[in-house]
């Protein structure tokens, strides 16, 4: 081909870039572009987003890489579904390439874009990009997409190859710099405030993803010990660059088959590739199912009669804000509200929390965890959720609860992460911190709280809210012997 355009989404590198290394292999001249999509920008406008920030901060060390090779980005503010079929044509490109989007809102984006390219006489192909494996490639015996995880992981190790994980190489075209490209735009001209990534620790771009890749390569032989301890640096703080491309999956899967995941032993790197199975497992799951952004995966559990009414909309909001009583729960909620991340181990607790103790609609907080996540992704978020409220495929059985006293305990036993948070509880004893409103009021008073004033009180009782949650999920009818509280 003589010219194509390179459209960047969530993809924000200049290398192993799948769409971006082909159009370097199959045209002459390669122009590289980026949009930022009104359709998803408008109902965030006006108000600080640490996400857009990452974005625009990632652009301009891309636009600057580009440039350093010959090229730069062109970067554009509309309806990505009419900018890029104009760009096409105002460059006169004879294609356009992009890495694959999994989302049905990016699927039917796409498909817009390609019938109006089609229509000028303009090419589009998509490529696999921020998934190992997608569509077809891991199936069951029978053909049909994998439900349940456990098979889906033995067929995804079984399948994978040395070439999965090697990185794209482009070579034959170059890069070149149109006119067109202006630079990134502020965000004030995008409509945003500055959101004070810096402050909270956030490297973005390319060199952000490189500087947390190293510092986890140094501790990945720890990361089965520690990952679930969210006082601890113990998982690798990546999914922000996973999310928007800035490292690439073949990068993490490569080091954790370099550092034997694939050999007995190395549990670190073989519970951290797990983890990449399971992000793969859950983009194929909103590709093939996607009905679960609206319904639940399973239908039989859409019978469910959630919460609602006047007290079920301030437990919401005490939830939200981090004042449910619990300290762990709270201590998790105000991670996410101050800085947009929140441990794994928490994003369960809090979601079994709003579920099974507060009985609320999962979807009501998966709407909430994506304005707040810095890393939201719609598959992992969606996934999770589901996992936790008991809906999903191949998620935790409805009769597991989880105790949030329990998991205080067992995963922040000595409260420091309550602490940092809480710092109101800085002064209760260890072997309170995890239920304030067992201590006798003497021993509040030493400790400088009253609960129920400068700490709230448990606005549920758990033994009460499981046997209520038991008796909401039997219009289920699901078999079972209720367990212990884990």
């Amino acid at each position: 081909m003589d010219s194509i355009l390179v459209w960047f989404r969530r993809d924000l590198r200049d290398h192993d870039h799948a769409a971006l290394c082909e159009a370097l292999r199959r045209a002459r001249r390669v122009h590289c572009a980026f949009v930022f999509d009104c359709e998803i920008l408008d109902p965030l406008r006006h108000t600080p987003d640490r996400r857009v920030e990452f974005i625009r901060e990632s652009l301009l060390e891309l636009d600057h890489a580009l440039r350093a090779q010959g090229g730069a980005l062109v970067v554009r503010h509309g309806w990505a579904r009419a900018e890029i079929p104009l760009l096409a044509r105002e460059l006169a490109v004879t294609a356009v390439f992009a890495n694959r989007d999994y989302e049905p809102q990016a699927r039917q984006r796409d498909a817009a874009v390609a019938m109006a390219l089609r229509a000028q006489g303009i090419g589009f192909e998509l490529f696999k990009d921020q998934a190992l494996f997608d569509g077809e490639e891991v199936l069951t015996q029978a053909g049909r997409p994998h439900t349940v995880f456990t098979p889906y992981r033995n067929a995804w190790l079984k399948r994978l190859s040395q070439d999965d994980w090697q990185p794209h190489r482009g070579k034959g075209g170059r890069l070149v710099a149109s006119p067109l490209a202006l630079g990134v735009p502020s965000l004030v001209e995008l409509g945003f405030g500055e959101a004070g990534l810096r402050a909270l620790g956030i490297a973005p771009g390319m060199s952000g993803g490189r500087e947390r890749l190293q510092d986890f390569a140094g501790r990945l032989h720890l990361y089965r010990q520690q990952r679930d301890f969210p006082a601890v640096k113990g998982v690798s703080y990546l999914s922000v660059h996973l999310r928007f491309g800035t490292v690439s999956v073949r990068q993490l899967v490569a080091l954790a088959v370099t550092a034997g995941a694939l050999r007995p032993g190395a549990e670190g790197a073989a519970t951290w590739l797990s983890e990449l199975v399971w992000r793969d497992f859950y983009f194929m799951i909103l590709d093939r199912f996607p009905h679960v952004v609206e319904r639940s995966f399973r239908p039989e559990y859409d019978a469910i009669t959630w919460e609602q009414g006047a007290v079920a909309e301030q437990a919401f909001a005490d939830w939200c804000a981090g004042r449910t009583g619990y300290p762990l729960v709270d201590a998790g909620m105000r991670q996410i509200n101050r800085t947009g991340y929140m441990h794994n181990r928490l994003r369960m607790l809090v979601a079994s929390f709003l579920t099974k103790d507060l009985g609320i609609d999962w979807r009501r907080g998966e709407a909430y965890f994506a304005r707040q996540l810095n890393d939201f992704d719609l598959a992992a978020n969606n996934g999770g959720w589901q996992w936790a409220a008991s809906t999903g495929c191949d998620a935790q059985p409805y009769f597991r609860i989880f105790n949030p006293v329990t998991q205080s305990e067992r995963f922040d036993p000595g409260g420091r992460f309550i602490r940092r948070y809480l710092p109101e509880l800085a002064s209760v004893p260890d072997r309170f911190i995890h239920a304030p409103w067992r201590m006798s009021a003497a021993a509040q008073a030493a400790c400088g709280i009253h609960v129920g004033l400068q700490t709230p009180a448990p606005i549920v009782d758990h033994d009460e809210a499981r046997r209520r949650t038991l008796q909401r999920y039997g219009v289920v009818k699901r078999g079972g012997v209720p367990r212990r509280d884990r």
